[in-house]
């Protein structure tokens, strides 16, 4: 991915934001750090309302994404929000499953 374009697409409607994730692989720690500060400010603005994240364009990640997902879920989760995963693809929806996350995660 070229320098300077975001990882990710951010969308505020009324009762939902929806949050695109641009990269086809989230693999590596400063792509993880860079998405951490940026759901901070996107669960401050989205507050009470649902909050879904569009795996649409993931084909990999690592299980660092996993736990900032659960970090992210509990502060959506705090602030009165409701979380939501949608489009992951087939390799994905395993991994949560393995790791029982499908019992933590609303996934559509």
């Amino acid at each position: 991915m070229e320098q300077g374009q975001s990882k990710i697409e951010v969308e505020y409607g009324i009762d939902v934001t929806i949050v695109t994730f641009n990269d086809e692989r989230i693999v590596d720690e400063e792509q993880i750090r860079e998405l951490q500060e940026s759901f901070g400010p996107i669960i401050e603005k989205n507050q009470d309302k649902e909050l879904i994240l569009n795996f649409i364009n993931v084909k990999f990640m690592t299980s660092a994404l996993l736990g900032l997902l659960v970090r992210v879920h509990k502060n959506v989760c705090e602030s009165g929000g409701r979380l939501r995963l949608s489009n992951l693809d087939s390799n994905l929806r395993k991994v949560f499953e393995i790791t029982q996350l499908t019992k933590v995660f609303e996934i559509s």
